[in-house]
């Protein structure tokens, strides 16, 4: 099985590549729950000094939840719906937002839904010509589920 974050280090540089590009780097749960486990180790290791979050492939950050797995809690109730994907991506996501060491999001495509609530989750982004950010969860009738709706008007860094 493909490990869903790639870690790599470079000059002291935790490089985190959301690795699921065939889904365009949709967050599963296996994939969030992989990369709190990694921003647990990295934030209390010395040897490393920041973090770069990126998506494999050239296509997406992250086009955000996996909605076919979403799709099958929200089938179980809202409940599950609830502490299954709602819960764990605002983890993620508050889990980034104090990080003791500086976290950029280096935005290498598309950046919607979740991937876009990392982005302002971190306190750096840095978008290629190729990013593309979007709240497409609001065509499903759902609000950003992951603190977007906090965060996103908070923001000044976003300047077009």
């Amino acid at each position: 099985m493909t490990e869903p974050v790639l870690c790599e280090m470079r000059n002291r540089v935790a490089v985190l590549t959301l690795n699921r590009p065939e889904k365009l780097n949709a967050l599963n749960y296996a994939l969030i729950d992989r990369l709190l486990v990694l921003l647990d180790r990295i934030e209390t290791d010395d040897a490393v000094r920041a973090v770069i979050l990126t998506g494999a492939g050239e296509r997406a950050f992250s086009a955000g939840g996996d909605i076919h797995e979403f799709a099958l809690s929200v089938a179980e109730g809202t409940d599950v719906a609830l502490r299954d994907f709602v819960m764990r991506g605002q983890r993620l996501t508050a889990r980034l937002e104090p990080f003791r060491k500086p976290v950029i999001a280096a935005v290498n495509g598309l950046a919607f839904g979740g991937g876009c609530e990392i982005t302002e989750a971190v306190p750096l982004a840095i978008a290629s010509d190729r990013a593309l950010l979007a709240k497409p969860e609001i065509k499903l009738a759902m609000p950003p589920t992951f603190g977007g709706t906090q965060r996103l008007p908070r923001l000044e860094r976003f300047r077009f």
